[in-house]
């Protein structure tokens, strides 16, 4: 039996910086535009800067954000997930939420959800479907804005 493996272009995933939040913005807004994430401004991205990380596609390019933010001492939050359409099934999301992930564990938080119309997504990634009901109240506020 021979199995194969194409190894796409090199995905790197760091901390955003201040040059980022321009690439930020125009990601988040093409998904807020279109209802399926909570808008950010570019006062709200700079100032929560710090819990993004963002993808580079080979030459550098911002392809793909993503943040995570504590709101319990033992619950964090996957928010603000967005990847450029062109490089959807490249492997940029995946990393981005995995890597949410390790700073969450790497926090010792115990516990990382998120609020998402796309499911079978983070599915994959080892999520699994909770009732609203599990969090705190102010996660139930996200939820109906």
């Amino acid at each position: 039996m021979v199995l194969f493996l194409a190894i796409m272009g090199c995905m790197n995933v760091r901390n955003a910086k201040i040059c980022d939040v321009d690439a930020i913005h125009s990601l988040i807004s093409c998904y807020a535009e279109q209802d399926r994430m909570l808008f950010r401004s570019h006062a709200d991205i700079y100032e929560n800067l710090q819990i993004f990380k963002v993808a580079e596609a080979e030459k550098g390019q911002v392809v793909g954000c993503c943040a995570l933010a504590v709101v319990w001492s033992d619950l964090a939050e996957v928010k603000s997930l967005a990847v450029d359409k062109g490089h959807f099934g490249k492997g940029a999301g995946k990393v981005l939420v995995n890597a949410c992930v390790e700073a969450a564990r790497d926090l010792g938080v115990g516990k990382v959800f998120t609020l998402t119309l796309e499911p079978q997504f983070f599915e994959k990634l080892g999520f699994v479907v909770v009732s609203k009901e599990t969090f705190p109240m102010k996660v139930w506020s996200d939820c109906a804005r």
